[in-house]
């Protein structure tokens, strides 16, 4: 099997991309030409004239592809708030077909592609477009990282509903620590463990700062990919 797949959170700023960068940063260590797609990236800062996101210099830095920016983040946005709107505010239009078309260029040039996407699952990409729609289009088992803190459970759950609703395999699933003082951190993962129904990957803990080396150490990936090299 190859192991595309798409990844998605229980909210923003859960730990999609150093859990994506993880992924990635394992399957090119085990010898898979990889890479990360960040299909739309909302947020940018300006570094010497070029407009920049962190979370595709992350994926970017983490896999060993090279793709034009434009495959590996076709909506690039300025303003850091929902896709819809941002895109909005620039006059952009978010289409389905320039979104697939990327990520099939992307599948032709890897081994696999690590799709992130923006928010969590069901954020509104356009009127008529969101994460869940793209996801379903692109026909990817998904990865659901779970930030750990207050809430978690209900959103875990809700996010996990959606996507079986929409025909989507949950591949497997990810904690990250959000709230390194959560109460009763370790009984939340082992009740999404029961309840979630699904693989479970690991815990990624808060890190001083994002590495996907060293949050690849708390993640065993084997289960979302049965290539030897990748199981050795």
């Amino acid at each position: 099997m190859t192991p595309h797949c798409f990844v998605t959170g229980t909210d923003t700023g859960v730990g999609k991309t150093l859990v994506s960068s993880a992924i990635l940063f394992s399957l090119a260590a085990s010898g898979l030409r990889a890479v990360g797609m960040k299909p739309v990236a909302a947020g940018v800062e300006q570094i010497d004239g070029e407009w920049i996101n962190e979370d595709v210099l992350h994926l970017d830095a983490a896999g060993n592809v090279e793709a034009p920016l434009a495959l590996r983040c076709p909506y690039l946005l300025r303003a850091p708030m929902s896709p819809h709107l941002a895109a909005h505010d620039e006059g952009v239009r978010i289409e389905l077909p320039t979104l697939r078309s990327a990520y099939e260029a992307l599948a032709q040039r890897a081994d696999v592609v690590v799709v992130e996407g923006a928010g969590g699952f069901r954020v509104p990409l356009a009127d008529d477009l969101d994460g869940a729609d793209l996801a379903q289009a692109l026909g990817l088992p998904v990865v659901l990282v779970v930030g750990l803190r207050l809430g978690c459970l209900n959103h875990a759950l809700l996010t996990a509903e959606a996507i079986r609703a929409r025909g989507l395999r949950l591949a497997g699933w990810a904690g990250s620590v959000v709230d390194p003082h959560m109460l009763a951190l370790q009984a939340n993962v082992d009740t999404l463990r029961a309840r979630l129904n699904a693989p479970f990957l690991g815990v990624v803990p808060r890190l001083a700062a994002p590495d996907a080396a060293r949050a690849a150490r708390h993640l065993d990936l084997r289960v979302l990919c049965s290539d030897a090299a990748l199981a050795a």
